[in-house]
């Protein structure tokens, strides 16, 4: 075979450190822009990125020539520095050590996306917590709770 192709979707959640409420409506879609810019310069095509005031969810195809370790450390580091020039209430900001990073079958694409563009509507029922709890699960995921929150 003379080319190389993919089509590999993936869901990506983190929180802030400690899960402060601190991404705010005043930087958000500024935040969410450069997110996927971030993706682009690695080739990655994002679908739909969104946050609430403690965490963020990505949707995007990663490229087939980057590690999604890569794209992980990229996007997040890239993100922490930049929100870090958006004002005083963010010049500590960190984003929490891990992740959870999960595979979406092209099929689920459109319902995952769906799910992330209600991400404000579904926090007022279920908290961040219990939400990551039950991604875990679906995804056959065990973790320890004594280190899944930082």
């Amino acid at each position: 075979m003379v080319q190389s192709f993919s089509s590999l979707f993936v869901h990506l959640v983190f929180s802030t450190k400690g899960r402060r409420m601190v991404l705010s409506d005043s930087v958000r879609d500024s935040l969410h822009a450069y997110m996927g810019k971030v993706l682009q310069n690695l080739g990655c095509t994002p679908v739909l990125i969104n946050s609430v005031e403690d965490h963020v969810h990505l949707l995007f195809n990663l490229a087939r020539t980057v590690a999604v370790s890569k794209a992980i450390q990229d996007v997040k580091s890239s993100s922490s520095q930049w929100l870090k020039t958006q004002g005083a209430a963010f010049a500590e900001f960190s984003w929490q050590v891990g992740f959870g990073v999960f595979s979406i079958s092209e099929s689920d694409v459109e319902s995952v996306r769906e799910y992330i563009a209600g991400q404000r509507e579904h926090h007022r029922r279920i908290a961040f917590q219990d939400e990551y709890r039950e991604l875990m699960r679906r995804h056959g995921i065990k973790f320890d709770e004594q280190y899944g929150w930082d």
